[in-house]
């Protein structure tokens, strides 16, 4: 996995995680979250997951499992030399956060997880329809992969990959040991994190939605941003 960060004396850096088919610089850079983040005074470290970005790309769903996922930001925050992290997720990038946590709680001080609820968005996927817009570049019955994965071709995603970690992924649970601190955040019009509310109440969590925002316009939101960096304080 490519990573990375900074130290910071008063508070533990954040972890940010990225989701599905897109990469740190993407998702945290250039929606202007590492520099909200900087001037609230908080050190950031950055990762392109494994299938993304600068990261090794293995071609077989077993290198995308949870557990294996969740050891790459153990060894990223290894490396960095801090002893806890606060964790940002975003959409897929939840899973590997909830990963993360189940590993190694002892690590993690405080959770924000944006774009993602209980339903983990493959196991609604049909593997051969991914299969065929993403190895044959044909159309899929399911608006929602053709939504995904095509932007991601377009801008030269390593394909074989990106099936890989869909096949590695898909179930995966969400959840995060009960005495760390959890602050769900879900756009209004998103379908991604259905049933995040219900969680969060289940959870004893926070929960803010974002109005008028989308899965793709939530990271965008100053209002998700203030409301992470406020809980993260």
């Amino acid at each position: 996995m490519h990573g990375s960060g900074e130290a910071h004396a008063a508070l533990p850096p954040v972890l940010l995680v990225h989701g599905f088919a897109s990469t740190s610089a993407v998702t945290w850079d250039g929606t202007g979250w590492v520099q909200a983040l900087r001037a609230a005074g908080r050190a950031v470290i950055t990762l392109d997951l494994r299938g993304h970005g600068e990261s090794d790309k293995p071609v077989d769903g077993d290198s995308y499992s949870p557990e294996l996922l969740g050891a790459d930001l153990l060894a990223v925050v290894d490396s960095a030399g801090v002893g806890q992290v606060d964790l940002i997720g975003y959409s897929m990038g939840n899973r590997v956060v909830s990963a993360f946590a189940s590993i190694a709680p002892e690590r993690v001080r405080r959770v924000v997880i944006g774009g993602a609820g209980p339903h983990e968005l493959f196991a609604s996927w049909d593997l051969e329809e991914a299969r065929a817009v993403l190895l044959r570049d044909e159309p899929s019955r399911n608006p929602l992969i053709d939504q995904l994965l095509r932007p991601a071709i377009s801008a030269g995603a390593d394909r074989e990959a990106l099936l890989a970690c869909i096949e590695g992924v898909q179930g995966a649970p969400l959840s995060i040991p009960g005495d760390i601190p959890t602050l769900f955040v879900a756009g209004e019009n998103d379908p991604v994190p259905e049933g995040a509310r219900e969680l969060a109440l289940d959870w004893d969590a926070d929960y803010v939605s974002i109005p008028g925002r989308d899965h793709v316009s939530t990271l965008t939101a100053r209002a998700f941003k203030d409301a992470a960096i406020e809980f993260l304080a």
